[in-house]
């Protein structure tokens, strides 16, 4: 595939689409067009919107190059339509995607596999606003929209519950803040062949790594490598491969830590996997890649000759 191959392969970037995340999500498929297009690839980009199916039909590509952020392009939706029309596309199939964007149920397959978590419960809305549902400090988020919009974290010192604004969904998750450190690992494929779990980022910020934090220049700091003990390191990239594996994703996922200095290996809590990864300059998984010796043409390269059907 690719220039490898020394034919052009058509490419269908989808990105945009109706989620909280449209925004970064443009930035990543617009990062990635550039980036598919100097490797040689014929590339049509597409805002996902509900004409979707017609519009594959038409363009016919040969890989699908999946480009979306949040709901519907994250969540097994859109996998779903891709395997209905027999396209190869990139990342997690319709149920490793499901599951990872389920906080709580992809807690269960953590815990199942061995993996260490917090404890965690699905609460409505009026419930959390009506009195504490743990005990201080927690944290509110909803079950399942990604990258940090709507989180409530609420302190020890809390008089009160949090009041959550208006768009938040009426079943939201609550778990127990885990302190410490916030590191993330990316895993690029889990076959031998593949490069696998790639390295570990130390994520700096001022306060809460929120969606201002993520994709704004200068919103968070990157150590890269983390400066961790190795054991610590070593536990973070076992973590983030048994978690790709246990949730069933395929091509590129990153997988999010906590870490308790002061209670060393046993202060080490996994968060989350997301399967789509942003791809943006400010992105961590681009940055772990390059760390690696993958450019960012090369990475999306590697995902373009990954992508099958039936994931």
């Amino acid at each position: 595939m690719g220039k490898s191959s020394g034919t052009l392969r058509k490419v269908a970037v989808l990105m945009g689409g109706p989620s909280a995340e449209r925004e970064v999500s443009l930035s990543s498929g617009r990062e990635c067009v550039t980036a598919l297009r100097g490797e040689g690839y014929e590339v049509v980009e597409v805002d996902a919107g509900p004409d979707l199916a017609a519009r594959l039909q038409d363009i016919k590509p040969d890989v699908v190059f999946n480009a979306l952020h949040g709901r519907w392009g994250e969540d097994g939706c859109v996998q779903g339509i891709l395997e209905w029309l027999g396209l190869p596309y990139t990342h997690s199939g319709v149920l490793a995607s499901a599951l990872a964007m389920d906080k709580q149920r992809s807690k269960e397959v953590f815990r199942a596999a061995g993996l260490p978590v917090v404890e965690s419960q699905l609460v409505d809305k009026a419930s959390v606003m009506a009195a504490h549902v743990m005990a201080p400090p927690y944290v509110i988020k909803p079950n399942n929209e990604g990258s940090s919009v709507g989180i409530y974290l609420v302190h020890e010192v809390a008089n009160g519950p949090p009041q959550l604004a208006d768009d938040m969904p009426d079943l939201v998750m609550a778990e127990t803040f885990a302190p410490g450190r916030e590191l993330t690992a990316t895993v690029v494929g889990a076959g031998d062949a593949d490069p696998g779990a790639l390295t570990v980022t130390d994520i700096l910020t001022d306060g809460w790594y929120d969606y201002d934090a993520k994709y704004q220049p200068g919103g968070s700091r990157h150590v890269l490598p983390a400066d961790l003990p190795q054991e610590i390191f070593d536990l973070c990239l076992d973590y983030a491969l048994r978690a790709h594996r246990a949730l069933g994703c395929r091509g590129v996922s990153r997988t999010d830590f906590r870490w308790d200095e002061n209670r060393g290996a046993s202060g080490l809590i996994l968060l989350e996997t997301n399967t789509q990864p942003g791809m943006t300059p400010t992105s961590l998984s681009p940055e772990q890649a390059a760390h690696c010796g993958l450019s960012f043409g090369a990475l999306c390269r590697w995902m373009v000759e990954d992508a099958t059907c039936d994931r």
